[in-house]
């Protein structure tokens, strides 16, 4: 950088420019070298309703990594997000969608209708300074309620990941009963990546201080996910109806 701000000024002086135009120079190349990178965008969705169970949903993708967060709880519940992962193709998928959406600028997706409180959601999208938000209680907008699916059965997955793990510590009794909710959900093809509880299932299905029919349950579940998701790769966004 010091070697190309010197030849600037060389060739500032070589043609006669002024100490007011070089300065200029330097500090273009000054400024530009100190410049981040472009910013990657990130997705961020939220639903609010009071008197629901769970109250308060939000989950924060980004475009190029998968780590991401989730934040499940009732309102009244200390706040603090938790890691998890969102493959590429599922990520592609949704950032898709959100493209459709025009990145939600100047988007109004609520249906305008009186019918009942389903809970305030919101989609964000950011880019570096840019942002763009939309909120809606209920929308016919095709792109956002597939957006919307994706993001609630991350939530639910995450959900029923997190009971799994809570039953296995504190009520080993109760794994069944929250196997056969996880199971339920997956013959819905309610969850997005059902491949992220695997080793969950796994640990399940090899721990013998677990009834021997939430065993049976977690490794037929663990197999049947194994045959239905290809190989090194994320599972595919829900099926949408």
């Amino acid at each position: 950088m010091r070697k190309l701000a010197l030849g600037i000024v060389a060739l500032a002086l070589l043609f006669s420019a002024s100490p007011r135009s070089v300065a200029a120079s330097l500090s273009l190349v000054f400024s530009s070298s100190s410049s981040n990178p472009a910013a990657h965008a990130k997705l961020t969705y939220r639903r609010i309703f009071k008197s629901s169970s769970p109250e308060f949903i939000e989950i924060i993708v980004h475009d190029d990594t998968d780590a991401a967060t989730f934040e499940i709880r009732q309102l009244d519940e200390d706040p603090g997000a938790s890691p998890f992962e969102v493959g590429p193709s599922l990520r592609a998928k949704m950032f898709d969608l959100a493209a459709q959406l025009k990145n939600f600028q100047g988007q109004d997706l609520d249906v305008h209708r009186r019918i009942a409180n389903l809970g305030e959601k919101t989609f964000r999208w950011e880019q570096g300074s840019e942002v763009h938000e939309v909120k809606f209680n209920y929308t016919l907008n095709s792109a956002a309620t597939q957006l919307m699916q994706i993001f609630e059965g991350l939530a639910r997955q995450e959900e029923l990941v997190t009971l799994l793990e809570r039953r296995m510590k504190y009520d080993r009794l109760g794994i069944n009963d929250a196997l056969l909710q996880f199971e339920t959900d997956l013959n819905h093809k309610l969850l997005p990546e059902p491949q992220r509880a695997l080793p969950t299932l796994d640990q399940i299905a090899g721990d013998s201080r677990f009834v021997e029919i939430g065993r049976q349950r977690a490794r037929a579940l663990a197999e049947r996910i194994r045959h239905s998701t290809p190989a090194n790769s994320t599972a595919a966004a829900p099926a949408l109806h």
